[in-house]
């Protein structure tokens, strides 16, 4: 889909809302723009907060594919108190 657009004062472009909607951008989006050659290529960016980082990194995203794998094996305990819980924690030592 291609679609003509003009560049405006301060160099912007609106993008026209079929191929927004194509590519399911919405106000307050963020693009990456990319020169490959003599064109530019948009794409879609999720920005994620400082404070979150920690949670996408490739580490993170490890440990809790793994949480999940061991809860859909059923590998997992429940307790009702505290105590219970460190009483089961000891005994694996």
């Amino acid at each position: 889909m291609e679609q003509l657009v003009k560049v405006s004062r301060g160099g912007q472009v609106t993008l026209p809302a079929a191929l927004r909607q194509a590519a399911n951008i919405e106000i307050g989006d963020y693009l990456e723009v990319t020169l490959v050659g003599e064109r530019l290529v948009l794409s879609p960016k999720q920005v994620i907060d400082k404070s979150q980082a920690y949670f996408w990194s490739a580490a993170w995203q490890d440990s809790e594919r793994e949480a999940d794998e061991d809860i859909h094996r059923g590998q997992v305990k429940q307790f009702e108190t505290l105590d219970e819980l460190f009483n089961d924690l000891d005994q694996e030592d």
